[in-house]
């Protein structure tokens, strides 16, 4: 969580900040052990930082290091530095320790490192093993967050974005807000005493001129008149009655005791300057209350707070004014939207839409900013959201604005960003199909319910999977220009496949009415029973007159039924090839087994178990029309067909 936390007031992550003031203990004589017990007691006192230093300290000659590192991570990810600790779980892990939360913590922190088929791995590993039900039931829900990212990642980009790098400093930017031309934001930057949370300074509340140029904005910059306190933190305005009302969050002098009293305060601009600010009614004491945000007609106010009553973390939560200007007791925004994890950086767009920020919403790691759209939360996808934290989405109009990341290639800890939409109207393809099964000798094939159909990608890798409903109906989304395979098992019966795609099938633009478009392809998938000794044509394996190669034509064929093989692992089949009458029986004989062996040789080489297939040439003894006189008709006894002859139990 951002600034002003529960668990760390300014809680950033600063990797590489360079106004650190690292003071070096290097007094002589200063052992591991020492240098391990002064770690522990700033970790007590939740000074993150200067833990890391003293454990850093004690990792050369620690014979405990699995304990140190996952000290050092943890630290790390106290102070919002979930990216940093990642080698240090890993290091802690490598070496034996086995404390179960840094089986959960890892993989988040992969992830919070754009690792996700890591992430994913080693969180489906964890929650095999789990014996914490509490972080069992965490990790089950990240892990069916991190199974949603192949179509968070496929979103279209709504959105360009650019740092303002004129603005932003090694300290942290962030929760932009614009009022008039004024750009306001929250800041660590500047001179000033250091939070040793996390070694950055103290927050203020800062502005400057709003230009059109990114490039340029930036250049004079001063903190908010009348506001801060340079004891406490000030962060997250917001305006109402045309900037003559604020409402933002102060807290956390720094003290242990202090840590969680964070509230929201407002104050009224007069002649003379702002009023004093004064607590608001809406805060709960024993919580931690911030990032407010006004709808645009100032008549509701949105906020975090990590209250009791909630659904974990922090939650949103909105309480409206009343005719007589009070705010009405809050209220949670429920669990459509509010997860076990943190929800917090509200901003309302001026159509009223409401923006939040979420990291136990799927999302691509850390923090990421959502729509709520017909009240569920919509992600909005890549570049706007990163493997980092990005939060305080504020939008000017309805097509630009700002928000504030700690993605890599930043300045700082936080740094603003600007957003203009770029929307190209997207795409989203389906396919709807209907899985059937065809029983011998039934007149009709029929609906399969509840079986399951999975979804191949080109090289038949599974990339999803679903269940057919009572009418054998199922649905997959797809990705633009791809190919895949549908496939349906059940006993008894030969797997069903069938290729998709959407390669070729994106419409032009002029044609697309709605900002979001579906394309709904259909598929029909067939299971046929499975009979013994029942003789399946191979259509258009041709041979050349008198010869046995396989043909390039015959080659494609042929690849159908080693992927019937392959589908159907517990069958073994005789492959058999048929003559015209054309010729003496003798040398169709010799034929037709030549002609079924080349084909078995070319499926065996394809990979198929030499045991699982036999060939057998049966020239003209079986023909499928007798007394044959046609070309046509001698073409159809000239055919090659294959039979299941044994199923394996």
């Amino acid at each position: 969580m951002h600034h002003m936390s529960p668990r760390m007031p300014l809680a950033k992550r600063l990797q590489q900040t360079g106004f650190i003031v690292l003071f070096l203990l290097l007094l002589s004589g200063c052992g591991a052990g020492q240098y391990l017990s002064k770690g522990d007691k700033r970790f007590g006192q939740e000074e993150y930082e200067r833990a890391i230093e003293f454990y850093k300290q004690a990792l050369g000659s620690a014979a405990n290091a699995g304990e140190v590192n996952y000290k050092i991570a943890e630290a790390y990810r106290r102070s919002n530095r979930l990216a940093a600790a990642e080698p240090y779980y890993k290091a802690a892990l490598d070496a034996n320790y086995r404390k179960e939360d840094a089986y959960f913590y890892y993989p988040l922190a992969l992830k919070a490192n754009g690792k996700y088929e890591e992430a994913l791995r080693r969180m489906g590993e964890y929650v095999q093993v789990a014996t914490s039900p509490q972080l069992r039931s965490m990790a089950v829900r990240e892990l069916e967050n991190l199974q949603q990212l192949n179509e968070i990642m496929g979103l279209g980009e709504r959105f360009k974005v650019q740092n303002l790098e004129a603005l932003n400093t090694e300290g942290s930017e962030f929760g932009p807000y614009v009022q008039g031309n004024e750009l306001i934001f929250s800041s660590t930057r500047g001179p000033g005493k250091e939070y040793l949370g996390n070694g950055e300074g103290f927050l203020d509340i800062f502005t400057t001129t709003l230009t059109d140029s990114a490039a340029e904005m930036g250049g004079a910059v001063h903190k908010y008149e009348g506001i801060n306190n340079e004891e406490l933190h000030e962060a997250f305005a917001t305006f109402a009655n045309d900037g003559a009302t604020m409402v933002f969050a102060r807290g956390n002098e720094g003290t242990k005791k202090g840590r969680s009293n964070v509230d929201l305060f407002v104050s009224n601009r007069r002649a003379n300057g702002w009023t004093e600010a004064k607590l608001l009614s809406i805060n709960d004491p024993e919580a931690w209350d911030s990032s407010p945000a006004f709808t645009p007609d100032g008549k509701t106010l949105y906020f975090s707070s990590s209250r009791k009553g909630g659904l974990g973390g922090t939650d949103i939560y909105r309480s409206t004014l009343d005719d007589n200007g009070r705010f009405t007791a809050p209220e949670n925004l429920g669990p459509d939207i509010n997860t076990a994890g943190n929800e917090s950086f509200v901003s309302v767009g001026p159509d009223g839409t409401v923006y939040i920020a979420s990291d136990g919403l799927p999302g691509l790691g850390n923090l990421d900013l959502f729509r709520i759209e017909n009240g569920k939360p919509v992600n909005l996808g890549k570049p706007v959201n990163s493997p980092g934290d990005d939060f305080g989405m504020y939008f000017v109009n309805e097509q630009a604005g700002f928000f504030s990341s700690n993605r890599e290639g930043g300045k700082g800890g936080d740094d603003l960003y600007r957003f203009v939409r770029s929307d190209r109207k997207l795409v989203k393809f389906f396919v709807d199909g209907t899985l059937y099964q065809q029983r011998e000798g039934a007149k009709q094939r029929t609906a399969v319910p509840n079986n399951t159909v999975t979804l191949q990608d080109e090289a038949g890798k599974q990339v999803a999977m679903a269940s057919t409903d009572a009418e054998g109906k199922f649905s997959f989304p797809l990705d633009s220009a791809a190919t895949y395979s549908l496939v349906a098992e059940k006993p008894n019966f030969f797997t069903a496949r069938q290729r998709v795609t959407t390669v070729g099938k994106m419409p032009a633009q002029s044609e697309l009415k709605d900002p979001m478009n579906e394309v709904r392809l259909t598929a029909t998938l067939v299971l046929n029973e499975i009979v013994k000794e029942k003789a399946i044509v191979l259509e258009n394996i041709f041979y050349d007159f008198d010869k046995a190669n396989i043909r390039p034509d015959a080659a494609v064929e042929l690849d159908k039924l080693v992927q019937i093989l392959l589908d159907n692992p517990a069958i073994s089949i005789e492959l058999s090839s048929h003559t015209d009458a054309r010729g003496s029986d003798v040398y169709n004989e010799d034929l037709s087994q030549r002609r079924a062996e080349s084909a078995v040789e070319y499926i065996i080489s394809k990979g198929i178990d030499r045991s699982r297939i036999t060939a057998k040439g049966y020239g003209e003894s079986r023909p499928v029309v007798k007394n044959a006189k046609t070309e046509e008709q001698h073409q159809r006894n000239r055919r090659t067909e294959f039979k299941v002859v044994r199923i394996q139990e």
